[in-house]
């Protein structure tokens, strides 16, 4: 009995002694999970470090404009207009010898292969075209103006002489009326147009010398319209009653004319060679 209390007493106080044990364990581990939780606060989640982006996939920063009333505004300078440049001005009516009457639309400046140019824009009405020419190249080109009303008359006193024929080949005789045409002297295009008309009882022209005629008297024509401030119509009107009083050529002088053997003279209303100082002013 005595031994069984012994026994009973020691595993009791053995249970005794082992409690405490327990209970600081139990503690220890509270304790650990709650340091364990406040760590886990503080550190990101593994999730959260998932979430986000990595470095690489970050869009730089887009630099910061300035502000438009910082950079210096830049003024550009008007366009000069010019109205007048080589005694013409805008507007004006001139004559190029290539293409006959035109209007000057304006005087412009044009940047061509890094060097600015002054240029003439003329406008011909009747050919649809526009021309530009360098302002410094008038001269070259032999771009004038208009003929004064004296010099007209000259032109239209010429129509009424007597038709001059050279004593050489149609093509050399081609050659000069169409140099003549594009001279723009308009007393040399009456020329042309005196020495190849043909009124309705002489021959009719040959397609070569029907294309100058029609050629030089539409630069005549004109021209004298702008003069005169008429209509072309009225021009031409005019210059062939000024070739209508011109003497007649003869038949002689027709044929000498078409085989290129007529020498350079005046022809008179018989088909007789007359000396270039008899003719009568």
């Amino acid at each position: 009995m005595k031994d069984a209390k012994k026994v009973a007493a020691t595993k009791s106080s053995k249970k005794r002694s082992a409690m405490p044990e327990k209970t600081a364990k139990t503690a220890a581990k509270a304790t650990s999970k709650t340091n364990a939780a406040k760590v886990a606060a503080k550190a990101p989640s593994k999730t959260a470090v998932k979430a986000a982006p990595p470095k690489a996939a970050v869009a730089p920063k887009a630099p910061a404009h300035k502000p438009a009333a910082a950079a210096a505004p830049r003024v550009e300078e008007p366009k000069k207009v010019v109205t007048q440049r080589q005694g013409f001005k805008a507007n004006e009516f001139v004559v190029y010898p290539a293409h006959g009457v035109g209007q000057i639309l304006a005087i412009e400046e044009q940047e061509i292969a890094g060097a600015k140019l002054e240029l003439f824009v003329i406008n011909f009405m009747k050919d649809k075209m526009t021309l530009r020419v360098p302002t410094a190249k008038v001269a070259n080109v032999g771009m004038r103006k208009l003929s004064e009303p004296a010099l007209v008359k000259k032109a239209l006193e010429t129509l009424k002489g007597r038709a001059r024929v050279k004593r050489t080949m149609w093509s050399r005789r081609a050659q000069e009326y169409e140099a003549k045409i594009n001279s723009g002297d308009i007393v040399a295009i009456a020329e042309v147009v005196r020495d190849l008309y043909r009124s309705e009882s002489q021959p009719e022209q040959s397609y070569s010398e029907r294309q100058l005629y029609e050629a030089a008297l539409d630069r005549l024509s004109r021209e004298i319209a702008v003069v005169q401030h008429s209509t072309e119509t009225e021009a031409v009107k005019e210059i062939e009653s000024q070739l209508a009083k011109s003497p007649r050529r003869g038949a002689k002088a027709e044929a000498a004319e078409a085989d290129g053997e007529a020498d350079e003279a005046d022809v008179d209303a018989d088909g007789d060679d007359a000396a270039v100082a008899d003719e009568a002013a």
